[in-house]
């Protein structure tokens, strides 16, 4: 079991991408086909990445299942997908300036706006705006909402 496997791509039904995943597994599985790895990654709408010794493998364990729509031809590396591999910070697309809704906590519903970002530990400071003084709260990144970025005026 030491042969060198390969990415490859199928091609699904929108919105489709976690069943066809879960079926995908299941007939690997039973039918033994050698499937090493089945990834979703939520930036790709689509479409479902199969790791496996040959693209013959991949689609005959893909016939049948409902909401395929093929292998994409070609294949791809491990290279070219280690990005969805990778988590990004709960703080990406967060910025000095935003206006957000915290989502947990005890001052979740609340609008603030963002005073300052800190990426090394995942964490925001906010001031609340419906507090009567203005005190910084520092939350985790992954308990708010982007509302609206700050549109410098320029």
């Amino acid at each position: 079991m030491g042969e060198k496997t390969t990415i490859y791509v199928v091609k699904t039904t929108a919105n489709q991408e976690r069943s066809v995943a879960n079926l995908l597994a299941q007939v690997a599985a039973k039918g033994d086909y050698d499937i090493r790895a089945i990834l979703v990654p939520n930036e790709l709408k689509g479409y479902v990445l199969v790791e496996s010794p040959a693209g013959e493998i991949v689609d005959e364990a893909i016939h049948g299942i409902p909401h395929t729509r093929g292998l994409v031809k070609g294949q791809s590396s491990l290279a070219e997908i280690e990005h969805f591999l990778t988590p990004k910070p709960s703080v990406t697309g967060i910025s000095d300036g935003c206006i957000v809704e915290l989502v947990a906590g005890p001052f979740k519903g609340e609008k603030a706006r963002v005073k300052r970002v800190d990426e090394g530990h995942e964490e925001i400071t906010v001031e609340l705006f419906e507090a009567m003084v203005p005190i910084p709260i520092t939350i985790r990144g992954d308990h708010v909402r982007v509302l609206s970025k700050e549109e410098s005026e320029g």
